[in-house]
């Protein structure tokens, strides 16, 4: 009987555990997919502004807000407007909308599942703690995970790792602003012009030392996109939240997996070297991964219990935030 009971326990639990790994491979290939599409983007015409002709691209078709026309003497200062306005002007309002309410109510949701960059820095993150134990060249401590013990033979991979991705972000944003055949042409054979050649090798420096160096602070305090959602989500009670069951912080002394052997396994799983148990304004810069959840459901399920964190959205996220400031008000007495 207590063999069929243990049976019955474990089954849900396995199938939570395969859930949470479904659930990073399909972020892997959302990843993937859109790092692909930021870089064919260009070449595609899906979006770039051309500086040659003062041309905007979207989606194969020239985008234009009729200005030429009205230089052409083709249309009138009252049509110019017009076209300005719907052309140009409700469409960038509406997009901006539409980012910031997915931003509001799941928070930094494009950052964890699309963002190029931040592909890039948990790849990174990966390639420096096989070099050292640290997912940052800053941290004072090693963060155990799998087993790994540092080799100094990762170093140089890391070193190229950063260089490449510099090198390819800086190229990138360059054919976003000149005609890629042009410029991928005269980089193939050359004769790239010396303003080209200036911006490639400026940009591509300063990505690869951002890379190197201060990856994790660009993503929480130097990026733009980043920033604007982290306010937003920041501001809304109700925004989906990383929820901890409290009322068995006790189960978390048990926790640990092949990637977290010594404990924390939330703590070491987390790129953005969070601690996902906190509460949310402790969280600003969540990118809303999942990793910490995923970790939670292999650690508890391998003890046949439910996982102590779980995302939550709406009134339960209200709850949780109203759980978690009372909690701080009776900490703070």
């Amino acid at each position: 009987m207590a063999d069929n009971r243990c049976a019955v326990l474990a089954a849900p639990v396995a199938a939570e555990r395969s859930h949470g790994e479904r659930l990073q491979r399909r972020r892997r290939l959302f990843q993937a997919a859109f790092f692909i599409l930021f870089l064919s983007a260009p070449a595609l015409d899906l979006l770039r502004f051309d500086l040659t002709e003062a041309q905007l691209w979207f989606l194969g078709q020239r985008w234009s807000l009729g200005i030429a026309a009205f230089q052409r003497g083709e249309a009138t200062a009252t049509e110019t407007a017009i076209a300005i306005f719907v052309r140009g002007f409700i469409p960038g309002v509406l997009f901006v909308v539409a980012f910031m309410t997915v931003a509001w109510r799941y928070g930094r949701l494009y950052c964890g599942w699309l963002c190029p960059h931040f592909s890039s820095v948990e790849m990174l993150n990966d390639v420096l703690h096989r070099a050292c134990g640290k997912l940052s060249l800053w941290d004072k401590a090693t963060t155990p995970r799998a087993g790994r013990e540092p080799k100094r033979r990762w170093w140089p991979l890391f070193a190229l790792s950063c260089a490449l991705l510099g090198f390819a972000w800086g190229i990138t944003l360059l054919t976003y602003l000149l005609p890629p055949a042009t410029v991928w042409g005269n980089l193939v054979h050359g004769t790239l012009t010396p303003n080209q050649a200036r911006f490639i090798a400026i940009a591509s420096t300063v990505f690869a030392l951002e890379f190197a160096f201060a990856r994790h602070l660009f993503c929480r305090f130097g990026c733009a996109v980043g920033l604007f959602q982290s306010l937003a989500w920041m501001a809304n009670p109700r925004g989906m939240v990383m929820a901890f069951d409290r009322g068995r912080a006790r189960d978390c002394r048990s926790c640990a997996t092949a990637d977290a052997p010594q404990g924390s396994a939330c703590d070491a799983a987390c790129p953005m070297r969070l601690r996902p148990r906190n509460v949310k304004r402790l969280m600003f810069s969540c990118v809303q991964c999942g990793r910490c959840g995923s970790e939670c459901e292999t650690s508890q399920g391998a003890q046949a219990r439910a996982p102590l964190l779980q995302w939550t959205v709406g009134a339960d996220a209200l709850r949780e935030t109203l759980k978690q400031r009372r909690q701080e008000q009776q900490e703070g007495r």
